[in-house]
C-alpha cells in the first residue's frame, strides 16, 4: 500500500462516539458510565468507553451500578447485557 494513504500519527486513534454522559459531578454519572462501558462492550468498543468515562473495565467503584443493570437486564430478558455485566463483575 502506498504511504500516501497512511497517516504516521494514526496509531491509537479511534473514532469518537457520543455516550451522552452527564457532567462528572452529577450523581447519575457513575451509573451512566457503567452503562456506557457495558453497551460499548456489546459492540467491541470498550476502549472508547473507557476513554470517554475515565473508568476502566471492571472498575470496583461501578460494581453496584453494574449489578443493578444486570438485574434489569434479567427482567428485560436482555441476555447479552446480562452476560456482559457478569463479565464486568467477574
Amino acid at each position: 500500500m502506498s504511504r500516501a494513504f497512511l497517516r504516521d500519527d494514526a496509531e491509537g486513534e479511534m473514532p469518537r462516539r457520543n455516550y451522552a454522559l452527564p457532567e462528572r459531578d452529577d450523581p447519575a454519572y457513575d451509573r451512566a458510565a457503567a452503562l456506557a462501558l457495558l453497551e460499548a462492550a456489546r459492540v467491541n468498543e470498550t476502549q472508547l468507553a473507557e476513554r470517554a468515562t475515565g473508568y476502566y473495565w471492571g472498575e470496583p467503584k461501578l460494581r453496584e451500578h453494574v449489578e443493578a443493570i444486570r438485574q434489569e437486564a434479567l427482567v428485560a430478558d436482555d441476555d447479552r447485557l446480562e452476560q456482559l455485566a457478569r463479565r464486568f463483575l467477574g
